[in-house]
This record gives C-alpha cells, sequence and structure tokens, in this order.
C-alpha cells in the first residue's frame, strides 16, 4: 500500500534502522493477519478507465467514502488520496493508475478479515453505482493502453514513474495496469521471522500459480495466465525478486537492513514535499550526505517509507508480506490469507512446509518463479508439478487452520476458505485459463465481456 509513514524521529545508525524492524516481534497470542487488495475502477456504461477529477471521478468515490464512513482523508496538499480509519487501523489508498486499494485492519481471524472485506464492498458499491462504476477483479486491465490508463495525482508516483523506465521495461505496466491480493502476517522473534520468510518465498511461485488471473493486455490475450507476475520480473531487479540471500547461513533483520540499504531510494518527504532522489543511497541519507539534499538526516518516516519502495515476492517490515498473487474475486481474496495463515500460525504446519521446499536450490526457486507465469498449476521443480505441490500444501494449510479452532458463529473453522483454491487444484484450471476458454468459446473473442464476467 501506498500509504507514507510520518514521523521524524531521527536516525543514526545502522542498528537502529535493524532495531525498527524487530519491534515487530510479537508473542503469538499477538499475531494477527491483514489483508489487501486491489480493483480497477470503470465505468458501466462504456468500460472506460475511471479518472481522478470529475463529478463521477476517482475522487468523488472517496469522498463518497470518506462521507459513509467517517474515516479521516489522507491528503496531499489540498487533494484527497486516500481514507484511514483511525480506529481499526485499515485505510483505502491509490494506485497509480486508479486502483482503487483496501487495506485492511490486523485482525485475528480469516473469518474478520474476509467479513470485513465484504464489507467493504458493499460500501463501495454503495457509493460507486450512483456514479456509473464497476471494478475489475483481475491482476491486470485487460484492455486500456498504457498511454490511456489515468493517473493518479501522488507526488511519489511522479518520481517513480520517471525512473521506472531506466531500471526495466515493465515498470510502468506494473504501477498503472496491475491489480494484487496480498496477505500481512506476523512474526514472535528472529528465527521465526527467517523460517516463514524462507518458506513463503519458496512457495510464492504456488501462490502465483493458483491466483493466476490475468491473461489479456491491451484488448486480446497476452500469452501468459498472470501477466501481473511476468511483469514483475522486468520491472526493476535492484528491489524486486526471491531474495536468495534470505536463505544463506546469517540471514536475520541485520542482513535485510544491509539489502534493504543497497537498494537505491526513491523520493525524500519534507512536510508535504517529495523531492526526487532517485537511485540516490539511504547510506547517504543515514550519514548525513544525501547530495540532493545536503545536511538532511535519516528519520524514522524515511525508513518506513523506504521498506515500502522495496517490492520482493515476500516484502518484510514489521510483518511480512505475501506479494505473489493476483487480484481475483472475494472468494479468492479470502483465499489468500487462508492459506497463509494456515501455513504460518501452526508450527507443525510451517514445519511441514520447511521440509517440502528446504532442499531446493536458489537457482531451481527461481526457475519455478521464472515458469509459473506462463505456465500456472503446469510449472515444474525437479520433475514434480506445481499442481501436486500446491495439493500438498493446501493439506498442510488445512490442518494448520483445523488446529487453531477459530471458529465463526456458525461453529465453522477456517479451512472454508480454502475451498476456492482446492477446486482450482481438482480442476487443473487456474482463474486465467477459465477466462480464455470463455474468451476463445463463448465470448466468441469479443473482450467487452470480461467486464461483465469479472468484475465484483
Amino acid at each position: 500500500m501506498a500509504r507514507d509513514v510520518t514521523d521524524a524521529t531521527p536516525i543514526e545508525s545502522r542498528d537502529e534502522l535493524v532495531g525498527w524492524i524487530e519491534k515487530g516481534n510479537k508473542p503469538d497470542s499477538a499475531f494477527r493477519v491483514g489483508t489487501e487488495h486491489e480493483k480497477v475502477p470503470f465505468y458501466l456504461a462504456d468500460h472506460a478507465p475511471v479518472p481522478y477529477a470529475g463529478p463521477r471521478g476517482v475522487r468523488a468515490l472517496l469522498e463518497g467514502m470518506q462521507g459513509l464512513l467517517g474515516w479521516e482523508p489522507i491528503m496531499e496538499g489540498e487533494t484527497i488520496i486516500g481514507l484511514l480509519d483511525v480506529t481499526g487501523g485499515g485505510a483505502i489508498s491509490l494506485e497509480p493508475g486508479g486502483q482503487f486499494e483496501l487495506s485492511g485492519a490486523p485482525v485475528e481471524t480469516v473469518h474478520q478479515t474476509c467479513a470485513e472485506l465484504h464489507a467493504h464492498l458493499a460500501q463501495v458499491k454503495e457509493i460507486a453505482d450512483p456514479l456509473g462504476i464497476g471494478f475489475l477483479n483481475l491482476g491486470m486491465s485487460p484492455v486500456w493502453t498504457r498511454a490511456g490508463t489515468p493517473v493518479m495525482p501522488k507526488g511519489r508516483y511522479k518520481i517513480m514513474s520517471a525512473y521506472m523506465p531506466k531500471v526495466g521495461r515493465l515498470g510502468l505496466d506494473m504501477m498503472f495496469r496491475t491489480a494484487t491480493v496480498q496477505a500481512n502476517l506476523d512474526f514472535s522473534n528472529e528465527a521465526d521471522m527467517v523460517r516463514k520468510l524462507r518458506v513463503s518465498l519458496a512457495l510464492q511461485p504456488v501462490a502465483t500459480a493458483l491466483f493466476a488471473n490475468s491473461p489479456f493486455t491491451d484488448g486480446r490475450p497476452n500469452g501468459f495466465l498472470s501477466m501481473r507476475s511476468e511483469i514483475w520480473r522486468d520491472t526493476d531487479n535492484a528491489r524486486a525478486g526471491m531474495l536468495p540471500f534470505a536463505f544463506e547461513d546469517g540471514m536475520g533483520f541485520e542482513r535485510y537492513v544491509d539489502y534493504a540499504l543497497d537498494v537505491p531510494m526513491y523520493f525524500v518527504k519534507r512536510g508535504a514535499t517529495y523531492h526526487d532522489v532517485a537511485g540516490a543511497s539511504f547510506r547517504d541519507l543515514l550519514a548525513g550526505r544525501l547530495a540532493q539534499l545536503p545536511g538532511e538526516r535519516a528519520s524514522i518516516s524515511d525508513w518506513a517509507n523506504h521498506l515500502s519502495t522495496i517490492f520482493p515476492e515476500v516484502r518484510l517490515k514489521r510483518y511480512l508480506e505475501m506479494r505473489g498473487a493476483d487480484a481475483g474475486d472475494a472468494a479468492m481474496i479470502c483465499a489468500m490469507p487462508a492459506l497463509f495463515v494456515g501455513l504460518f500460525y501452526h508450527r507443525p504446519a510451517l514445519d511441514a512446509a520447511w521440509d517440502l521446499v528446504k532442499d531446493w536450490s536458489a537457482a531451481e526457486r527461481q526457475k519455478l518463479r521464472d515458469d509459473v507465469p506462463r505456465l500456472a498449476l503446469e510449472a515444474t521443480i525437479r520433475g514434480r508439478a506445481v499442481r501436486d505441490l500446491a495439493r500438498e500444501v493446501l493439506d498442510l494449510a488445512r490442518a494448520g487452520l483445523a488446529a487453531r479452532r477459530r471458529l465463526d458463529s456458525q461453529g465453522r473453522d477456517e479451512t472454508r476458505f480454502l475451498a476456492p483454491l482446492d477446486a482450482i487444484v481438482e480442476s487443473g484450471r487456474v482463474g486465467a485459463q477459465a477466462l480464455l476458454e470463455k474468451y476463445h468459446g463463448e465470448w466468441r473473442g469479443d473482450i467487452d465481456r470480461v467486464f461483465a464476467d469479472a468484475a465484483h
């Protein structure tokens, strides 16, 4: 989520950077799950993209949501760019191309994060319907060109847009045309963080395969099942990827901080102003010798904002973010946190998942990650299809969720949220393949049908 932290407390040493992340340690009893999802707004009448301004634009949508929810506006100058629930911890924010994002509050159960999602979708519908706005639940906008996609008025995005073409071919597509669902989970200490980071990095391609849901670009099939995931392979390899160092001896908070310090910065925010320092080193800011801002020293907010501009498949902040999945419908959005809560929050499930992946080499993990955008469940590792691996991973997650025994008001545990993933493994067909079958079949190549068949 692209919401900036504001904390001017100075940071003067690498140890303080490490300490900031380490404060994420929590006892198991305090573990929470948060779900973030993006959806792509479009006009119901003509399937055009929704600009920021205007009586039926994204700003009107945000203002309507503010009136409905009573959340605090997040402002950039005179411009509303998001909403913050100061009591519950959730937020609504805008991605660069107008993707409308809910960053869910940290809650105790998958039941709660899924209930929050359904409430949000109902609330958005209440505001969006009179504006004539609908929302796609795909991992990439399927029709509009990059040039034809609206640009949201956020300072950090202007800086990123100028920098992206210097470091990869597809960074602007990532910014303006993709949408994801993300699950955020906790760790208890450094060793627990490392175990969860390694397991989730190795298994993130399995999630990518299960959630693959972006087969169209510029109005036609693009040759991939998760084009969103393929785009990340050529966005900015200095800040993305599978973090092979995480599997090396000595991995811990310090090692991740050293990695983050070497990722080039985008910006430094002072007051309401974004200063473009794209390509500069956080080490120089820490030492007070940043050429673009002589004498400026690093603050807590600089560090938190910098960590939010690093984009590996799994990201470490004060929690771990699972970043491998395409956006999907409500059932698939709920399945994402269920999958990783089941694996992470029951020690035997986590240990069994580690046993599954611990012998894979960095080259094998990378090849799997490279193959799944095109092949999804048919990709292989060590001669084993991802479909078979996914079945085993789901069994572990199910055992973990069952052992948690977190029941809803009807006495159901959290395993029910895995149902759409079970169906995908059983059929061997991911969401993108189902859409392609429709495109080549009942749609007869009419891509406009996607606005009815793949919308919330």
